[in-house]
């Protein structure tokens, strides 16, 4: 599939944008599929772009709260993370090869670091330090608690990177993180170049920088999460399927002994359309980007632990990556395309910190 692809001082201009609320309205036609359409006005409660397919998802459905655009001007928005110690969320604009702030007390937008080097997928360390995904560089990063870049890799076993995507921290500090090479197949998210290593999941101990290879058996690894007890890993496959009728699969691992993978298996298909950033709730629930099949698909699809699909936000963009936040880490932030959302839920998400 064709896929676009800290707390420090921020680097570059403070460009503050003011803007409305987004209101999502549905329409039903004879096949129940949800049509979107932007209003101006408020949306009238319970907010029907947040959709009950499984009564398990009742529980975490806020019934006063609506789905709510927060910003757009983006080309391709990625990789949102929460820093509640500076009440704002970071996320990527790959194309505008920038990093862009959102702050939650007044709503302003500004830029947070340009160039990025085409940064895509990003997360904080057990230190809550800022891990970057970098396209353009191929290489992990991590800002320090002084603005400062400390490279963390950028090659295995003498090769390059292919174009590291998203990432999830372990309790032990371990960084794993895909590695599919978006950021080289095009010179919109990065720059065209050859593939000098397979498409794989890593581990990396960042005291030793020893790193390893976990997971070798997807065509394009891409979005990552663990299950909130760490047994479970999750992966998600944004290559192409070969055969008609194969899955857009979402898949499960279990984690031995914290440091590698086994029993890998389909845990949910996203046919047809695709998933790309997935987080879990503290109840083991995944929540994961859904898009590239139109209305009714594109939001943010919600699964229960066994792999039943209980829950559905939709969005009128394709979706790309997401993560909780907020004083209570009860808000949904979902980075959608040209867009940035948001929805409070009635749980909470289960990264650290």
């Amino acid at each position: 599939m064709d896929r676009r692809a800290f707390m420090g001082v921020a680097a570059g201009a403070a460009a503050a944008l003011t803007l409305e609320p987004l209101g999502i309205a549905e329409e039903q036609d004879r096949k129940g599929t949800l049509i979107f359409q932007e209003r101006k006005g408020p949306v009238a409660y319970p907010d029907p772009a947040v959709v009950v397919v499984d009564p398990r998802f009742g529980r975490y459905v806020v019934g006063n709260a609506a789905v709510e655009r927060l910003y757009t001007g983006t080309r391709w928005s990625e990789g949102p993370v929460w820093f509640g110690d500076g009440g704002y969320l970071l996320w990527s604009d790959i194309p505008n090869n920038r990093m862009l702030r959102w702050m939650e007390a007044t709503g302003e937008v500004s830029v947070y670091r340009s160039p990025s080097n085409y940064s895509n997928g990003n997360y904080r360390d057990r230190q809550g330090r800022l891990l970057t995904c970098e396209h353009d560089t191929r290489r992990l990063t991590r800002t320090e608690y002084d603005g400062t870049i400390t490279v963390l890799m950028d090659g295995f076993q003498g090769k390059k990177l292919n174009a590291p995507n998203d990432l999830a921290v372990h309790s032990d500090g371990a960084i794993w993180f895909s590695d599919p090479g978006y950021g080289i197949m095009s010179d919109y998210e990065g720059h065209k170049a050859a593939f000098e290593l397979p498409a794989v999941v890593y581990r990396l101990d960042p005291k030793t920088r020893e790193a390893t290879v976990v997971a070798s058996d997807m065509d394009k690894p891409n979005g990552i999460c663990f299950s909130p007890d760490e047994k479970k890993l999750y992966i998600v496959d944004t290559g192409a399927p070969r055969h008609d009728g194969d899955p857009h699969p979402i898949r499960v691992y279990d984690v031995v002994d914290g440091v590698r993978l086994k029993n890998g298996r389909l845990f949910a298909n996203m046919a047809p359309g695709s998933s790309d950033g997935i987080r879990c709730d503290v109840d083991g629930n995944v929540w994961s980007a859904a898009g590239w099949a139109g209305e009714g698909f594109n939001g943010v699809h919600v699964f229960a632990p066994d792999g039943t699909l209980i829950g559905k936000i939709h969005l009128p963009e394709t979706c790309a990556n997401l993560c909780f936040g907020s004083v209570k880490k009860n808000r949904l932030f979902m980075a959608a395309s040209q867009s940035l959302y948001a929805v409070y839920m009635n749980t909470q998400g289960a990264q650290m910190p």
